[in-house]
């Protein structure tokens, strides 16, 4: 309980190398995650090439330019943004791109339930991410989700050779833990309620 309740995002990780096996542990723990119908939508880049680093971010950040343009942000504004977000992205030594595929979910013939499927896969993604989390900070590991691949799916196919049928959905950071904060929390009152809607856990 102590592990789960400590676990904090690593907003500016400590740079230095990482014990792959560490790594790969986490993730051994991560794939036994629930996922809807045991489909098990996961499907992940493991990156430690900081060319790939570099080439990924490069391209992503063209995608992200146009996008903070089109908000109507001047240039000087949007080159801070995106250069303050690489520095801090390139501190860690190892990125898990974790992508989602709907090949093994149910199908049907209306869209309404279609839908959601593709929630149940995006829930069993989440639940995957977070056990992640939790196996990597365990190990004493820092690790923060960044969810850019969303926002630039198109530089993350192109420099990763990932085929279209596999969506990228986040990239999690990882190095040694730093720049943590405090976290705030909402109380179980503020957020939880007994039996019915409205009514108090007391």
């Amino acid at each position: 309980m102590q592990i789960i309740e400590s676990r904090s995002s690593s907003k500016l990780l400590t740079p230095g190398p990482v014990d792959f096996s560490k790594i790969l542990r986490a993730l051994m723990v991560a794939i036994s995650s629930p996922s809807a119908h045991n489909s098990q939508p996961w499907r992940l880049v493991i990156i430690d090439d900081r060319e790939i680093m570099e080439r990924l971010l490069g391209e992503m950040a063209s995608e992200w330019r146009r996008d903070l343009m089109a908000d109507g942000l001047p240039d000087w504004k949007v080159d801070v943004i995106i250069e303050e977000s690489k520095k801090r992205t390139l501190r860690a030594s190892i990125w898990i791109l974790v992508c989602l595929t709907m090949e093994d979910m149910d199908r049907y013939p209306d869209e309404r339930r279609m839908k959601y499927e593709y929630v149940m896969a995006v829930q069993s993604i989440g639940a995957f991410i977070e056990n992640l989390l939790l196996a990597l900070h365990a190990q004493g590991l820092g690790a923060c989700w960044r969810c850019g691949p969303l926002f630039a799916p198109d530089a993350v196919r192109k420099v990763l050779g990932i085929p279209r049928h596999v969506e990228p959905q986040a990239l999690v950071e990882i190095a040694h833990p730093g720049g943590i904060r405090s976290k705030t929390r909402k109380t179980l009152k503020e957020i939880a309620w007994k039996n019915r809607w409205g009514e108090p856990l007391s």
